[in-house]
């Protein structure tokens, strides 16, 4: 029990909530573990959970009727999916897979929309977060109309960053764990496109490349880079 209330206490949607709400909480989860590619729920289930990572990560994704994979995000442990918990009936609109192997805490979407309800001082940091999301996606699509290449692989891994940081802290060096297979497929790009820009990035010193991952050593000085290229 203290470790699915720590689990919920730390993720960022639940920090509006009182200690006594998560305790209750605590007693309708459930906790499920998932092998690495396998399948946590599907685009258009109607099923609904709040579900918080307490291990390993986890892809955004949509599949066609064809079984080709569009990969949107990855989020690390500590954050929350499933907003389909936030319009009751609703169906998913996106699928989600384990990246690795994921250990979810998961929380009924009728239970958590009263428990916002019973208390209301959550709504102020709910809504915040949402909103941070809804921006985050904009933002992306306006830099994917109105940059080039260079910087919009640039600005996609300083996303990442923000998605994957975990307990790093602020100036250290942050791996994104994902293969340059899984960043071209989020981006809509050539994987050789993404590896030639990955590759500049490392001859400035701004990344190393590694297995499966890529780590960003100064979240600022890659920034600071982007902004005077015109790429």
């Amino acid at each position: 029990m203290t470790d699915t209330f720590n689990i919920l206490r730390n993720c960022p949607l639940l920090a509006g909530f009182p200690d006594a709400a998560l305790l209750e909480a605590v007693e309708h989860t459930r906790i499920r573990d998932f092998s690495a590619n396998e399948v946590i729920y599907q685009k258009d289930e109607l099923q609904s959970y709040l579900c918080v990572i307490a291990e390993g990560m986890v892809r955004i994704n949509s599949i066609n009727a064809q079984g080709r994979e569009a990969l949107l995000i990855i989020f690390d442990q500590g954050t929350w999916v499933g907003d389909a918990v936030f319009t009751p009936g609703g169906r998913r609109v996106y699928g989600a897979t384990a990246h690795t192997h994921a250990r979810l805490v998961e929380l009924p979407g009728p239970y958590f929309r009263t428990l916002m309800e019973r208390y209301p001082q959550c709504y102020p940091v709910v809504l915040e977060c949402i909103s941070r999301r809804l921006w985050s996606a904009m933002h992306l699509i306006e830099e994917d109309a109105l940059r080039g290449t260079t910087v919009r692989v640039g600005r996609r891994l300083l996303f990442l960053c923000d998605m994957q940081r975990g307990t790093a802290e602020s100036g250290a060096p942050v791996t994104v764990y994902l293969t340059r297979e899984h960043l071209a497929n989020m981006m809509g790009m050539t994987r050789q496109g993404v590896h030639r820009t990955l590759k500049r990035f490392q001859q400035a010193g701004l990344i190393q490349l590694g297995y499966g991952c890529v780590t960003i050593n100064d979240e600022e000085a890659l920034r600071v880079w982007l902004e005077h290229c015109q790429e």
